[in-house]
Parts: C-alpha cells; sequence; structure tokens
C-alpha cells in the first residue's frame, strides 16, 4: 500500500550542494523552488521526510549541534512557507567505514519504517545521485531524479523517472 509520504534527499534536491560540505547554516542556501513544493506537498496531506548522508560530520568539518542549525534554519524558512518536516533521517559516517545506514545502504530507511511505522513501498524518494535511486530500489520505493544537484548523472541508472528540480517534481506529481 502506498502511504502518502515524500522522501527528499537534502543537498541536491532542497538546497544547493556544494564539494566543500555545508558546514554552517549560512552554507545553506534552498534551490528557488524547492520550499514552495514542500509546502505544496504538505497542504496535500503529505509526510516528508529527508533521508541525508551527511559525511561531513564524520570527517570532522561539522558536529550534530551545527548539523541541527543547518536544520533550524530550513525549517525557519519552510515555516515561513507553511509548513514543514516530519522527520530528519541522516548517516553520519564516511564512506570507507561501510556502516549500514550510508546511502546505498538501506538502514535510513530500514530504521524510518520501524521509527514511523511506514510501509515505503511505492513511496517516492527524490535525490540527485545513483546511490539515492539504490537505495529507493532497496526497500521498494519509487526513485526519482532531480537533475539539481551538483553531482547528478545518469550514469548507471535505468528506469528512473528524471525531472530538473523538486518542483518540477512535485508539479507532476499533483496535477
Amino acid at each position: 500500500m502506498i502511504r502518502k509520504t515524500f522522501l527528499l534527499d537534502r543537498d541536491g534536491v532542497i538546497n544547493y550542494d556544494s564539494h566543500h560540505y555545508i558546514r554552517s547554516p549560512s552554507d545553506w542556501t534552498p534551490i528557488p523552488g524547492s520550499l514552495k513544493a514542500i509546502a505544496r506537498l504538505k497542504k496535500a496531506g503529505y509526510k516528508v521526510v529527508v533521508v541525508t548522508n551527511q559525511s561531513g560530520i564524520g570527517r570532522g568539518y561539522l558536529d550534530i549541534h551545527e548539523l541541527n542549525k543547518i536544520h533550524n534554519r530550513l525549517l525557519r524558512e519552510l515555516a515561513a512557507e507553511g509548513a514543514t518536516i516530519d522527520a530528519f533521517f541522516f548517516c553520519p559516517h564516511r564512506p570507507e567505514e561501510n556502516c549500514l545506514c550510508r546511502k546505498p545502504s538501506d538502514g535510513l530507511l530500514i530504521s524510518l519504517q520501524r521509527k514511523l511505522g511506514i510501509d515505503l513501498r511505492g513511496v517516492p524518494f527524490v535525490g540527485d545521485k545513483e546511490s539515492d535511486v539504490l537505495t529507493a530500489r532497496s526497500v521498494g520505493a519509487r526513485p526519482i531524479l532531480v537533475k539539481s544537484g551538483a553531482s547528478f548523472s545518469r550514469k548507471n541508472i535505468t528506469n528512473c523517472e528524471i525531472f530538473d528540480d523538486l518542483a518540477q517534481v512535485v508539479q507532476s506529481f499533483l496535477k
């Protein structure tokens, strides 16, 4: 059964990504239209959950306190649009740690399913990387790729919907 939930990667989907990492609230800049798109989803009755790799924590570029400040800025800007995020799930580990929660592993999504009681089969998962597509597929979610991310690439990606950005995804989904 498809639940009224949208899963969103953060960097490259909601905000601009950076090869230098988003280290503070001042580094966080929303992609035009992304906050309004989230507000449209919320108004339509959807839960919106952010699922993000944040290896900058494991690399020592920021700590949990700073990550919370970044997410609080996102929430403040969303509040101005009349919306919020229902939950944040993040992996703080570096890729070489081979943890179970770092996308493309499914640990974050399994934790999300357990904590929120959501069946993710068919739930849209919007990301900008192959790892997002693989993660979505690992639990039967519906992978959707956006070109707005700094690391966007179609390499190794087949049978996946592709849009310019989150605003276009939501426009198409809520027709």
